[in-house]
């Protein structure tokens, strides 16, 4: 196409030209701040497993800012985008387009912004090629070049998760606290790799006997039942030894571990990591597995278990679940795989009250309070202010209906800094 350098403004046919080529190629003009540089980048890092799959979409400009976006790809066999976030997504053919959405088309120059996608395949076929950033090739492919596609070390789910959209607010900055972590006693073997700088870090390795002692106590903190706690040495995640939670229906068969360590010096931004395993996929029931108590709601406990069938978060003083139990909600959240060991992390910042949580490295949604209320997920959940101060930590096994199930955890970790799986 033929650039227009004279000031005078085109004659009509010179206007009725560019129209005409661009009904007849379908390609479109782009203008200014919207086009993108040569140099950019569109990173796709999928998670999959049979029959289904979600991705990370990283957008990356380069070194011209845009004001808005849309990226292109292409799948190599019969993957069918079901649903996306952070952008409009569609998809003709094998070709997927999406486009920003209201808040996030602008991208800085050497800045990146991130969407996701999730869908079906009955073949699969592949990695995507031919990634483009408004109209052109990214990742130093020419026009018909393929792109560079991350592909992540964890272990995929062995069940298909709903949506599971990261959250669009950047992790807290809050700054590790100063204070000195407690000088209880160390555990009598080295502690599991990956937890420099945790103020608990345990492998249940200097656990000698068959029931939990030492740093850990065995508690029922209503009343007890059939649910049991036990160290086993023939399921482990790593090492010789694991806890074993027995968790038998009913509200009076629940039963925890406790750490014993003070916690106290973590801070008001807390960090959490635990290898967690599980028999039973999760029930219609509220379920309870990880409990935390809050010294700022009445040292009422912060819960993370499980209703409809999905992980969820919830707050013993007022009932108050995250996500929102509603279809939508439910859907933004994934279950908890069974019969393998998966890494659960969370984090809850006191300060801002927020919560994040990420299931084998990836994000979830519906797990997330981003400090602004948002239907379907964290708009029950900040009916009332939120400033949790948690004390301590216990793993176990707590239904409030139907639902057993037996679990297994190890190689659990607290401190002011996410320590990672």
């Amino acid at each position: 196409m033929t650039l227009l350098r004279a000031r005078t403004a085109p004659t009509l046919a010179v206007v009725a030209a560019l129209a005409a080529t661009v009904a007849a190629t379908g390609t479109a003009l782009l203008a200014g701040p919207a086009a993108a540089a040569q140099g950019c980048r569109v990173d796709y890092t999928p998670n999959q497993w049979p029959g289904g799959f979600t991705a990370a979409v990283k957008v990356s400009p380069g070194d011209t800012a845009v004001s808005s976006w849309t990226v292109t790809w292409t799948y190599a066999g019969d993957q069918r985008v079901t649903n996306g976030w952070n952008a409009t997504v569609t998809q003709s053919g094998a070709t997927v387009t999406a486009r920003n959405v209201s808040y996030n088309g602008g991208i800085p120059a050497g800045g990146s912004t991130e969407f996701g996608v999730q869908g079906t395949f009955a073949a699969g076929g592949g990695a995507p090629t031919g990634f483009t950033l408004n109209g052109v090739p990214c990742n130093g492919a020419g026009p018909t070049g393929g792109p560079t596609t991350t592909v992540p070390t964890t272990a995929p789910p062995t069940t298909a998760p709903p949506t599971s959209a990261p959250p669009t607010t950047a992790p807290p900055t809050s700054a590790p606290p100063t204070t000195a972590p407690p000088t209880s006693p160390p555990p009598t073997t080295n502690p599991p790799v990956g937890c420099a700088g945790a103020v608990l870090c345990d492998g249940f390795e200097n656990q000698a006997g068959s029931t939990p002692s030492g740093d850990w106590t065995v508690v029922n903190p209503d009343c007890a039942g059939a649910g049991t706690a036990t160290i086993d040495t023939a399921t482990t995640h790593s090492g010789s030894r694991a806890v074993r939670i027995n968790g038998a229906a009913g509200y009076c068969n629940h039963v925890f571990i406790r750490s014993t360590k003070n916690l106290a010096g973590v801070g008001s931004v807390r960090y959490g990591r635990i290898w967690v395993r599980h028999t039973t996929a999760q029930p219609t029931d509220h379920t309870t597995m990880i409990a935390m108590a809050d010294s700022a709601d009445g040292n009422k406990d912060l819960r993370m278990g499980g209703q409809n069938g999905a992980m969820q978060w919830n707050r013993a003083s007022d009932d108050a679940t995250l996500p929102e139990q509603s279809p939508a909600g439910v859907a933004q959240s994934v279950p908890l795989p069974t019969n393998r060991w998966a890494c659960l992390e969370f984090m809850v910042d006191g300060s801002a009250g927020q919560l994040r949580t990420w299931l084998d490295g990836a994000a979830v949604a519906g797990l997330t309070a981003d400090g602004v209320p948002t239907h379907d997920i964290d708009g029950q959940w900040y009916n009332r202010t939120w400033r949790p101060q948690l004390t301590d930590l216990k793993l176990g096994w707590e239904s409030y209906g139907g639902g057993a199930d037996t679990l297994w955890y190890d190689d659990v970790a607290v401190g002011s800094s996410r320590i990672g799986c």
